[in-house]
């Protein structure tokens, strides 16, 4: 995948790894699409991208709302004939205990961080395979791959995410849609900032080993390398990544872990 004059749509590009991920694309010379919530904050990554070489349009757009997202998709399908790029960074991530949460954070969780972005890939998705194909970056976690203490919804839209993906992925082979699931580890963000409570009230604290974890910008880099090398798994941050291992090869030794892990 060469991303020079590219036409590549992030979300969650105002913030976090989506904003790093888009301030390192851009110094490919492309036209970026950039979409969050917050519009003033993309205009400002819009300028920073646009003083590095490249071309940018702000789309903002509600993950969570059908409704945005099908009015973000028509704005941009009839201005841009091709989107060679679709790369989801956008979501929200949760902090409380599963026998305690309330079912509507649990379908608040779900639409943002899964249906919000199978349905933008819904209205894409046709338009990509009649331009002759492209590539779709979808951010999961770590705990796409393994439950995790504090995390059951969050984790449970990220294996989701996972299935329905591979999947795509399998369908779409003849149509040169490539797929690469980006499983970031600890990112020194402000996801558990902004994560849900039990009562769907932001967490308000950053997690201590986050932020202890590995930059935006360096992970930024790390995801557009691999990106390019079309991989289809796309593993980054620091020796927790080892927990996807053992969940893999070493079982019994991870339900033990599982178990005596602080859940912040």
């Amino acid at each position: 995948m060469k991303f020079n004059g590219k036409t590549l749509w992030i979300t969650g590009a105002s913030s976090g790894i989506g904003k790093a991920v888009a301030i390192e694309l851009s110094l490919k010379g492309c036209h970026l699409i950039l979409s969050s919530r917050k519009k003033e904050d993309l205009e400002k990554v819009a300028l920073i991208c646009q003083k590095n070489g490249s071309t940018t349009i702000v789309v903002p757009f509600d993950l969570g709302d059908s409704e945005s997202i099908e009015s973000a998709a028509k704005n941009v399908l009839e201005k841009e004939t091709n989107i060679d790029g679709l790369y989801h960074f956008g979501g929200i991530s949760q902090r409380s205990y599963a026998s305690e949460t309330s079912i509507d954070v649990d379908r608040k969780i779900f639409e943002v961080n899964f249906f919000g972005t199978i349905e933008l890939t819904k209205k894409v998705l046709p338009a990509m395979i009649k331009s002759g194909g492209g590539q779709i970056g979808v951010t999961t976690s770590i705990v796409g791959k393994f439950g995790f203490p504090y995390r059951s919804s969050y984790a449970a839209t990220k294996h989701a995410l996972h299935g329905f993906f591979e999947s795509l992925r399998a369908e779409n082979v003849s149509n040169k849609v490539l797929v690469s699931m980006i499983i970031p580890g600890r990112i020194k963000t402000n996801i558990s900032v902004n994560a849900l409570d039990k009562d769907g009230n932001t967490h308000n604290k950053m997690d201590e080993g986050q932020d202890k974890g590995l930059s935006a910008e360096k992970t930024a880099r790390i995801i557009v390398k691999q990106l390019e090398k079309e991989k289809k798994e796309i593993l980054v941050g620091g020796s927790e990544l080892i927990m996807v291992h053992i969940r893999r090869f070493f079982p019994r030794l991870y339900y033990y872990l599982s178990t005596k892990v602080e859940p912040l």
